[in-house]
């Protein structure tokens, strides 16, 4: 196995000359019986805004504090070291602001060698080793966790988290080898590959504390002081240390292999085979359940290695700094000082989208909510969903019992249109038709103050059209959430040629409030996610149309690794909701998207896929194959795959000339956040550089150079 004492890490600190230093601060912490404890504190000497993180001239100075500590502990000047991190944060991971200059294989396998050389440290020091995580532990900052002997939590922290299949990576650090060996392959399948591919989720203390990641939680304002009372009585033999999910020979040798089974298939099923970090790390979870740990980490070197050294790495990093920065300095945004303040809402309509968008404000804002529709009984039925919501967060915990009635207090309905005049913000959800959103806007406007904002949810309909009858079209601003409401984190926020600044930057400041992530687009039919949707989902139907084998049309996509097939996609957003959206398209752009009667059939006879009692798709549907039959001019899976690609560049490239939105990071984030085009794609536009299409196109790229990634 690898010696990694022997390895000069010179070219890995050759590329840090920027890094901002985690310093290993040590204080001696005198335990009962005379013993001392060895405090290490993790501190970049930056405020919260710059969290800790691991570059190689930090882990460098942290194995060689860890180096001292051992002998310190040899002369019996120590009896246990801690580590923890400056006030609520322990680390959030590597420092990968440099690696995209990393030159070889060889420099980045040096980069997994580094993280074990320094952090498997703490299981040499030949005395108890404790991570007390105070805060934040991303990636490499539960790693550092995971390699020492015990790990106490406090009950406040942020996030816990491996995300690294998220960014097209594995946990490196021994994440892959040590925890499932500490908490067992299922419950290491869920946090090393299931949570990070639902958008990144990450655990509450409570679930690491029950999965055996943590041993011990402790309140936050006596945390330091009650985890080093802890880690006393362990080093004294005094406190026991249960752990209930150690696997165990039964799951070595029966569940280990069903469970990397399983996985497998769902991963196969859900995301393609496109993305190679989520494959990689199954591949380090089976073979953790035999060997060495020498052996384990030395296999994630040679993973780590591979997936840095290729292309999806670079296109992640490009989709992940559109996520973490650009979303939240979104382009073109007003200043935050001319927002309006919201102090009531109301939501026109009462179905499940108009009730999900009350839930969700009452929730985020804590302002009254007043919801209104047709009839007394369907406003009755909105209400009570929103009020058995609320009672389901409360009995999972989400929120407290006086929560719970404080948020259903607010929430009121009525039919009486004179109960909205003290709102400032009113939002419609009401059926996508441009006379019913006009009638609705003229009537609510007789009732509210003259600078309430209004708000409308189209997904395709001219925001300008929609307020053509108001008195005051200024305070019209589109919001286009996408489904479900509660979960997906984007909203197009449309900027209507009348659409004033206060309205514009109210829609933002709100947005933020609700925790999603808003882009301003200029009022164009479909805005971003539709429009580049309906030329995906048009060209799929028109392939149909004209004699293409559905078998073929559904899998001729998959290089785009998006999360489901076409007509998975029309079936999720509903066939007659997509038969509207290319309908609006053609209207406006009748020489590139296509009109389908077919689809409007399908939408009649209701559904394209066959599937079993439990919804998995069987297949094709044969009545819905019989109604598409008679086409007569079919095309090749690479024909379709061509015109696809090209019709997007050129869509796409138009979008940007129109000034729909900024730049083509807008559209990629638009697609990442609100289609689930993957990380490691990068996103739209990348792609579309690397198979070049951009090139075939329009002569140029829409990236100079050229974002790295699957494609290229």
């Amino acid at each position: 196995m690898t010696d990694y004492s022997t390895i000069d890490f010179t070219p890995l600190v050759e590329l840090s000359a920027d890094e901002v230093v985690t310093h290993s601060f040590v204080q001696d912490i005198p335990l009962s019986g005379g013993r001392t404890l060895a405090l290490v504190t993790l501190d970049n000497g930056r405020d919260h805004t710059r969290p800790n993180t691991l570059g190689p001239v930090t882990l460098l100075e942290f194995a060689t504090t860890m180096d001292e500590l051992k002998a310190r502990a040899a002369r019996g000047e120590i009896h246990g070291v801690a580590v923890t991190g400056k006030p609520f944060i322990l680390a959030a991971g590597a420092d990968l602001s440099n690696v995209s200059e990393i030159p070889s294989f060889e420099v980045a396998r040096q980069l997994g060698q580094l993280g074990h050389f320094a952090l498997g440290k703490q299981a040499e020091l030949n005395v108890p080793s404790f991570v007390f995580i105070n805060g934040l532990a991303l990636g490499g900052g539960l790693e550092i966790g995971l390699n020492a002997d015990y790990r106490t939590v406090d009950e406040n922290v942020a996030a816990i988290a491996l995300p690294e299949v998220f960014l097209g990576l594995i946990p490196g650090w021994g994440g892959a080898y040590l925890l499932p060996n500490l908490i067992g392959i299922e419950n290491a399948l869920k946090v090393i590959v299931e949570n990070p591919l639902k958008n990144n989720r990450t655990l509450k203390v409570k679930d690491a504390l029950a999965l055996g990641i943590a041993d011990v939680m402790f309140p936050s304002a006596t945390f330091l002081e009650k985890s080093i009372a802890w880690a006393d009585g362990v080093i004294a033999g005094t406190t026991k240390v249960s752990r209930p999910n150690l696997p165990g020979k039964v799951e070595r040798l029966v569940k280990w292999d069903v469970a990397i089974g399983i996985a497998r298939k769902m991963l196969e099923s859900r995301i393609g085979s496109v993305a190679k970090s989520p494959y990689a790390a199954l591949d380090l979870l089976k073979a953790a359940k035999n060997g060495t740990k020498a052996e384990g980490f030395a296999r994630e070197d040679e993973a780590l290695a591979t997936l840095i050294s290729g292309d999806q790495l670079q296109a992640s990093i490009y989709a992940f700094n559109l996520v973490q920065k650009r979303a939240k300095r979104p382009a073109g945004a007003p200043d935050k000082a001319l927002a309006k303040k919201i102090t009531k809402v109301g939501v026109i309509g009462a179905g499940l989208m108009a009730s999900q968008f009350a839930l969700l404000f009452v929730r985020r804002l804590q302002v009254p909510v007043v919801i209104t529709d047709l009839d007394q009984a369907r406003v009755d039925k909105g209400v009570a969903y929103i009020h058995d919501e609320i009672a389901a967060l409360e009995g999972k915990g989400r929120i407290t019992q006086d929560e719970a009635n404080r948020l259903q207090a607010l929430v009121t309905g009525t039919t009486d249109k004179s109960d909205f005049a003290d709102c400032d913000w009113v939002i419609e959800a009401v059926f996508e038709e441009l006379g019913v959103k006009q009638d609705v806007f003229v009537e609510i406007e007789k009732h509210i103050a003259p600078d309430a904002i209004l708000a409308t949810n189209t997904s395709s309909l001219s925001v300008e059209k929609i307020g053509a009858k108001l008195a005051h079209p200024e305070r019209l601003v589109g919001f286009h959430f996408f489904n479900p409401v509660a979960v997906m984190p984007l909203i197009e926020v449309v900027n209507a040629p009348q659409t004033n600044e206060v309205t514009l930057s109210t829609a933002m400041v709100v947005a933020a409030k609700l925790r999603k992530n808003a882009v301003i687009t200029s009022d164009s039919p479909g805005f971003v996610v539709n429009r580049v949707l309906a030329k995906l989902l048009g060209e799929a139907m028109h392939a149909v149309d004209t004699g293409t084998p559905f078998e073929v049309v559904d899998h001729a996509l998959d290089s785009f690794g998006l999360p489901m097939t076409p007509f998975e996609l029309l079936e999720l957003v509903g066939l007659k909701v997509g038969a509207h959206v290319l309908d609006t398209h053609h209207a406006a752009f009748p020489d590139r998207f296509f009109e389908s009667e077919n689809l409007h059939k399908l939408a009649e006879y209701g559904k394209i896929l066959e599937r079993d009692v439990k919804g998995k798709i069987k297949g094709f549907d044969k009545g819905a194959v019989k109604i598409v039959a008679g086409g007569t001019t079919p095309m090749t899976a690479d024909e379709i795959l061509r015109r696809v690609e090209d019709g997007l560049a050129d869509e796409i490239k138009r979008m940007l000339d129109d000034n729909v939105v900024h730049a083509a990071e807008d559209i990629d984030l638009c697609m990442i956040l609100g289609a689930g085009w993957p990380f490691q794609m990068g996103g739209a536009t990348p792609y579309l550089d690397r198979v070049g299409a951009s090139e075939r196109v329009f002569g140029a790229t829409f990236h100079n150079p050229p974002v790295r990634g699957v494609g290229a």
